[in-house]
């Protein structure tokens, strides 16, 4: 074994440049300040009406300037914004010259530029279904803004183009496990020699009217809606929903022998990755955590480390009764006795849940807790749920120097990821 492989003879894999937005703000330097020191970027929704809504609360980024107000123009501007960053940090500049893995929401057309189109086609008795009359209407007169809001797969070819990787980049979607899957693509790709650096965005920009709906006719949402910044409350007895939230993340992978030969700063190492699917229901995961033990021990396994290898854990920690329950219950099964003695914490009371970033988000605020050797709290913890016995740094942010972390995102329809991060590649 060389310096430069892991336990398996598999090329060991770098992080040489992270780039973050959520509703905490933009780059890693304010989303670390704020997070770190317990601040939320949960607030009222101003981007549509929420009259007669259950929930009014998000952590929407309304700060970022777009063309055109839809949720592709959005998850576009929020990757690029990081990937900017990432590289920046990464010392790489010019053509990126490698493969692009790009986790983005599969977003649609929002209501009113479906309304809008629909007011312009043809009446129904005069051709056909809505379809080909939608289709009618825009041969009639070409719309390119809903056009591309109809385009989600055009996030990848345009952070293609514009930072010039190499290949056919890789769209995917794997629920709220996307983040962490893109990292999974990426890792593979260096490990089987394809590559000597893979560049891994998550984007979420998809908070619409008709998100918060479905999700809300889902009983997934937090109700808890005044004061905003209270309602995400992971582990709590009071817990009643996730809050949903925007974000993206990049970070620009890199064989450690890469990464050492042009002379960059190692930020962490991806030690492995776990994933198994969970066929228990479309949305709900399997309440016995059989699934989610399962991919946690794959991830340990694939890093080559013991259950006593880690110190600290990034929660999934949603704040829906269920999730947390059951995150609770596979984390006991993996790690036993010795859990409660684990710092373990959720981003998610804080910046809410951004979907298909999450698990990229988490990535990098993990590594972060590595690099400075501060556990960031879970907020919101003032009524601990006592079926669920944890250290979940309440509060308060931690100084305590950790070098492994493990991060989970169960997602729905079954997804779910976990990711094992080091300081060290030895």
């Amino acid at each position: 074994m060389t310096a430069y492989k892991d336990h398996l003879g598999r090329p060991i894999v770098a992080v040489t440049g992270m780039g973050i937005i959520t509703s905490l703000g933009q780059g890693l330097q304010d989303n670390w300040n704020a997070l770190s020191s317990g601040t939320s970027g949960i607030h009222n929704i101003t981007r549509f009406p929420t009259d007669g809504l259950s929930t009014r609360i998000a952590g929407t980024v309304d700060f970022i300037d777009i063309p055109a107000p839809n949720a592709v123009e959005r998850s576009y501007a929020f990757a690029r914004e990081t990937t900017i960053e990432a590289l920046a940090q990464a010392g790489i500049s010019g053509d990126f010259d490698a493969p692009l893995f790009l986790a983005a929401p599969p977003i649609e057309p929002e209501w009113s530029a479906r309304f809008a189109l629909a007011d312009r086609s043809p009446p129904a008795d005069h051709q056909g279904d809505a379809y080909e009359r939608f289709l009618a209407a825009m041969r009639q007169r070409p719309d390119p803004a809903f056009h591309e809001a109809a385009l989600f797969g055009a996030i990848s070819e345009r952070l293609a183009d514009r930072f010039g990787t190499r290949g056919l980049p890789v769209t995917l979607s794997t629920a709220c496990a996307s983040g962490v899957t893109a990292i999974q693509l990426g890792i593979e790709a260096i490990r089987q020699g394809r590559t000597a650096r893979a560049l891994v965005v998550a984007t979420d920009g998809s908070l619409s009217a008709e998100a918060l709906i479905r999700f809300s006719l889902l009983s997934a949402l937090s109700t808890q809606n005044d004061p905003p910044t209270k309602a995400s409350k992971p582990f709590s007895k009071d817990r009643d929903g996730f809050v949903i939230a925007e974000g993206a993340a990049t970070l620009v992978l890199e064989s450690l022998e890469s990464a050492v030969a042009r002379g960059a700063k190692i930020l962490g190492i991806m030690k492995g990755a776990g994933d198994k699917a969970d066929s228990f229901h479309r949305t709900r995961s399997s309440p016995d955590g059989g699934p989610a033990i399962a991919t946690i021990r794959a991830a340990l396994a694939d890093a080559g480390m013991e259950e006593s290898d880690i110190g600290y854990i990034n929660a999934h920690g949603t704040s829906t009764p269920e999730n947390d329950k059951m995150e609770y219950g596979a984390m006991s099964a993996v790690f036993g006795e010795r859990l409660p003695t684990i710092p373990v914490s959720s981003n998610k009371s804080m910046i809410g849940h951004t979907l298909t970033a999450a698990g990229a988000v988490e990535a990098v605020f993990s590594l972060q807790t590595m690099l400075t050797g501060t556990l960031p709290p879970t907020i919101n913890y003032n009524n601990p749920d006592p079926s669920i016995i944890l250290d979940v740094v309440p509060n308060m942010k931690r100084e305590k120097q950790v070098n492994a972390v493990l991060s989970n995102s169960f997602g729905f329809g079954g997804q779910n990821a976990s990711l094992v991060m080091a300081l060290e590649p030895a």
